[in-house]
């Protein structure tokens, strides 16, 4: 006989062992995101800001910048909501959601990685040809196809993960696992 019962919700239990630090927890997390956060968008304003930084080179960390300014907007909000006393739970699809977005964002850096590593080798193997070979129609061609295996690759994930059916308790003993 199978278990068909229906999960809405799952309930997250924290960081084990904090119980009176969550106030000092919030600030800090609260700061390390907005230090995140800032880093990111002055990384984004230089290289937009200067035409000299207009390469394919700077073209990839910008796309970079883009990715670290929403993969710890993933899970960081829902936190530090958390860690402000509010409720602990979270839903299905809600879980479902963020499960999805922490791989395509976390996919699409690793294979932008991959796309840095061979612009870095064209620049030093093949230098005279090295613009050509680079066009902006060839960036962007590369960047577009980091976003859309990210986007395939978690889907993939995001759907195997969420055919398990769910039987057990309902509760995530740390904040930073899957749910």
């Amino acid at each position: 006989m199978r278990n068909v019962s229906v999960v809405a919700k799952f309930f997250l239990l924290g960081i084990p062992h904090t119980e009176d630090l969550e106030t000092m927890l919030f600030v800090l997390f609260l700061s390390f995101y907005i230090f995140t956060l800032m880093g990111n968008l002055l990384v984004l304003l230089a290289i937009v800001s200067s035409t000299r930084l207009h390469t394919p080179m700077y073209f990839f960390l910008c796309k970079l910048s883009v990715c670290d300014i929403f993969f710890p907007s993933v899970s960081s909000p829902k936190m530090l909501l958390y860690l402000s006393g509010n409720s602990r739970a979270i839903s299905y699809a809600g879980c479902a959601s963020q499960l999805f977005f922490y791989h395509f964002l976390g996919c699409t850096e690793y294979f932008l990685y991959t796309v840095m590593a061979y612009d870095c080798f064209v620049a030093i193997c093949y230098p005279l040809c090295y613009t050509i070979i680079m066009s902006h129609r060839v960036c962007a061609i590369l960047a577009l196809g980091t976003s859309l295996f990210g986007c395939i690759q978690a889907a993939f994930i995001t759907t195997l993960t969420f055919q398990f059916p769910y039987c057990g308790p309902r509760e995530v003993n740390s904040f930073f696992q899957r749910c």
